[in-house]
């Protein structure tokens, strides 16, 4: 049986990529190793079948070189949305940088590595430069690479329509920032199927495919979804870019992981859309599920789905 190592496995994609490996069509699939710093933050995962759930820092050196070593395959999920130079740097570019050096020391040479949609050195924001630089460090380290870029995510567990359906449960309407950012939402267990179907095809080697939904949205679109779908839709307000720098800028100032920062109103400069000529879900054989399709099954009023397969019920 192969062996397969899921870098970020507990988050949001991981946790649709271990149970997508756990359905029958995949009943000859690896044994999942997932590590993690905070395993309670996984522990559904747990009663998945050939899915081993360990507590462990990826980034400690010694710790990255033992989980490779046993490893067929490695997938690299890890990633952030918020933080400084630096913090990007560490996760976007180094975790990749000691990754390839962890898999030629071991001898492994498979890795699906999962960026982002407009990720250039030139991009408008951290997060996008520090993906494409994270994406050079594994194609130059000559290994057998496949790279994924979504566009963004949604699903049962997600944060983004959640967010928005809870916000309008009590706010009279939505001042927002970035309000014509354009993007096609992508359902996670799309993206989950595609990660599987590249591990599983030699033929993915050395391509990148980008990974979307059928529909073009706007973020307010995006935001007028999710209320309805949650059964109280709200007036959105466009901010002016002034004063959405101004909303960005106070919200990094709040406790916890701020809702929007000023390198997300970066990001979203670059449309979030299909780039023409780049391989999409359709090449790896996946139609891709619209938005309309997957979100009233968990965000419609008094739904409470936590997995991927109620939300799945609702329209396959």
């Amino acid at each position: 049986m192969a062996h397969w190592l899921v870098l970020g496995g507990t988050g949001f994609v991981g946790r649709a990529l271990c149970e997508a490996l756990s359905r029958p069509e995949h009943a000859d699939g690896p044994r999942l190793l997932v590590p993690s710093r905070r395993p309670a933050h996984g522990q559904l995962l747990r009663m998945l079948p050939r899915v081993d759930l360990i507590e462990t820092d990826v980034h400690d050196d010694a710790a990255l070189a033992g989980l490779v070593a046993g490893a067929d395959a490695v997938v690299n999920l890890v990633a952030i949305l918020h933080g400084s130079e630096a913090a990007f740097e560490r996760v976007h570019v180094a975790l990749p940088r000691r990754l390839a050096a962890a898999c030629r020391a071991a001898g492994v040479r498979r890795v699906v590595h999962v960026s982002a949609i407009g990720a250039t050195p030139d991009a408008p924001s951290r997060y996008l430069r520090s993906k494409a630089r994270g994406e050079a460090v594994l194609r130059e380290a000559g290994l057998d690479l496949t790279v994924l870029r979504p566009s963004v995510i949604f699903g049962a567990s997600d944060r983004l329509l959640n967010l928005f359906a809870s916000l309008q449960r009590f706010a009279p309407v939505v001042p927002l920032a970035g309000a014509s950012a354009r993007f096609q939402p992508v359902w996670v267990g799309d993206v989950a199927e595609a990660l599987a179907r590249c591990l599983e095809q030699p033929g993915t080697v050395g391509r990148t495919f980008e990974c979307t939904g059928p529909e073009e949205m706007t973020l307010a679109d995006l935001v007028r979804a999710a209320g309805r779908y949650a059964g109280h839709e709200r007036p959105v307000v466009p901010l002016p870019d002034a004063l959405a720098r101004l909303q960005a800028r106070l919200m990094e100032w709040a406790p916890g992981e701020p809702l929007m920062s000023r390198d997300n109103l970066d990001s979203m400069r670059m449309p979030n859309i299909a780039t023409p000529g780049v391989p999409g879900l359709p090449a790896l054989g996946i139609t891709a599920s619209p938005l309309s399709a997957v979100a009233p099954g968990y965000l419609a009023p008094g739904q409470r789905c936590g997995r991927l397969d109620a939300a799945r019920a609702v329209h396959r």
